[in-house]
């Protein structure tokens, strides 16, 4: 019994009450179940004396369980310690990061600020107006008539007098129209220069008078009447005044 009250003695109170009941409730269990012959013949003797003989093995069972119930409250101290730590330390980290963070903020804002701003770009500049579209070439038909239309055409160009009637009379009578024609026999001819094309010219009065602009081939019948033409203004003032051989 000594044993049992100093282990008991030493529990904190709460751990006391519960002790104080299972040793009262196991010395009544024991007691029926150990003489049940002798609780029915003396009802104060044999309580008394099952409560003596369990009370050894209750005693140290509640000291066990006090230590067990102390051992776990050291744990749960210390598991709180150790989650408060960790709370700590993670604010702690947090709030470094934070730091951090808002310092780098800053440090690029004031980079930015430092930053000169780009020139602005000149404005562009306004397109330049479009050409005029050139006009469209004349056509002009690939016959007599064509021919000594763009003749005058280039003749007025160049202040060099003639007209439609003054050209057409004169290829009539000089080549019929034949821009191919050649005259063989005349004195040109004899020479060695015949006279050649719609307005049977030599090849040195061609030449001497050949208009800009128009084909070096004296068989080409814009240029023959050009070049005509031409020796005629220099030589009679237009082809109009002139009615025969020139």
């Amino acid at each position: 019994m000594r044993s049992t009250v100093s282990a008991y003695s030493r529990l904190p109170k709460i751990h006391k009450f519960s002790v104080a009941g299972i040793a009262a409730t196991g010395a009544a269990v024991v007691a029926v179940a150990v003489a049940p012959h002798a609780f029915a013949a003396d009802t104060h003797a044999a309580p008394v004396a099952a409560a003596a003989a369990v009370v050894k093995p209750v005693a140290w069972s509640a000291e066990a369980f006090g230590e067990t119930q102390q051992a776990e409250l050291d744990q749960h101290a210390d598991a709180a310690a150790k989650a408060g730590a960790d709370a700590a330390a993670k604010v702690k980290v947090d709030a470094e990061r934070a730091a951090e963070q808002a310092a780098n903020r800053s440090t690029e804002r004031k980079a930015i600020a430092a930053k000169p701003a780009a020139p602005a770009k000149p404005a562009a500049k306004p397109a330049a107006p479009a050409k005029p579209a050139a006009p469209a070439k004349k056509a002009y038909a690939d016959n007599l008539d064509g021919w000594i239309n763009e003749s005058l055409d280039i003749l007025r160009a160049k202040g060099i007098p003639a007209s439609y009637e003054g050209i057409k009379k004169n290829v009539l009578r000089e080549s019929t129209g034949n821009p191919r024609a050649i005259n063989d026999w005349d004195v040109n001819a004899v020479n060695g220069v015949p006279s050649k094309g719609l307005l049977q010219v030599i090849d040195p009065t061609f030449k001497a008078y050949h208009v800009e602009g128009t084909s070096w081939d004296i068989y080409d019948p814009v240029a023959n009447i050009t070049a005509a033409c031409n020796y005629a203004a220099d030589k009679y003032g237009s082809m109009d005044n002139v009615n025969s051989a020139y």
